[in-house]
């Protein structure tokens, strides 16, 4: 089984068409993952399918109930169980999680499967976080209008590292964030387009100068867009000492010279 995801909002249908789109949609058809949506408002005690109410205290917004959105989760995890699978693992979408990273992608991605609880309105109950939350995610220093397009992009960014999601490892590797530094930027034809030409080291056919390049302009990238990332790429990757550059270098003529000389002592003997 591939991994699962469920999505419990109150506008399942939505959810469920971007998920069913592009690759993670032709991915949950070959089986290699699969995703469900569920409306929390089927779970409601009332007749009116009412899911949110004034907040205790007074201000403005309605709050969603604590009731209907854990007997959603009971139910997805008697789904979930009913396939052989582990207890989900249970995020709440609010502004108040932590921020998520690529570092978040792929811890999440050792799990077998999630469920994302979208909020709306003013928030959620903190009861029901509270009993079910395994943790909180925000996707950063700003507000939506419900956790739908929050949860989204966190199942999409997690789904695409599963195995046969995309056609090879190195389609992730290669992008933003994974090793720290921002992607270079690419190239396709035409090789001028509207006097813009394609950088001639992309066709060089030189494969080292063009893994160079690219490194090169990630950094340079990473350095001016995101200097938090390049500090952090820095401290990681610590500048060899000169010293060390020297003695490596010389180490490396030493262990040349030894070469020649013993080739040439065997072409002396023969």
């Amino acid at each position: 089984m591939g991994m699962r995801v469920d999505v419990a909002t109150l506008f399942p249908e939505m959810c469920q068409r971007v998920l069913d789109e592009s690759i993670l949609g032709r991915a949950a058809k070959r089986g290699y993952i699969e995703t469900h949506s569920h409306q929390i408002r089927d779970y409601t005690l009332n007749k009116q399918k009412q899911t949110d109410d004034y907040p205790y205290g007074g201000g403005c917004g309605m709050v969603m109930y604590a009731q209907p959105i854990a007997d959603c989760l009971r139910d997805i995890e008697r789904q979930v169980t009913e396939q052989g699978r582990p207890k989900p693992h249970v995020i709440f979408m609010t502004p108040g999680g932590a921020k998520f990273d690529e570092e978040h992608a792929k811890r999440l991605a050792q799990y077998d499967n999630l469920t994302f609880v979208c909020g709306h309105y003013e928030g959620i109950d903190e009861r029901v976080i509270e009993a079910f939350a395994d943790e909180q995610l925000s996707l950063g220093d700003f507000v939506l209008t419900g956790g739908e397009l929050a949860a989204l992009a966190v199942a999409d960014s997690v789904l695409r590292l599963q195995p046969g999601v995309l056609a090879e490892q190195k389609g992730y590797e290669d992008e933003s964030f994974w090793d720290g530094l921002l992607e270079y930027p690419q190239y396709t034809r035409p090789e001028v387009w509207e006097g813009r030409a394609v950088p001639p080291v992309l066709l060089s056919g030189d494969h080292g100068k063009v893994d160079a390049w690219r490194m090169e302009q990630s950094k340079q990238r990473t350095k001016e867009r995101r200097p938090d990332l390049w500090e952090a790429y820095e401290k990681a990757h610590p500048p060899v000492p000169e010293k060390k550059r020297r003695r490596r270098r010389k180490s490396t003529a030493e262990a040349e010279s030894v070469e020649n000389f013993c080739a040439s002592v065997q072409s002396s003997e023969k």
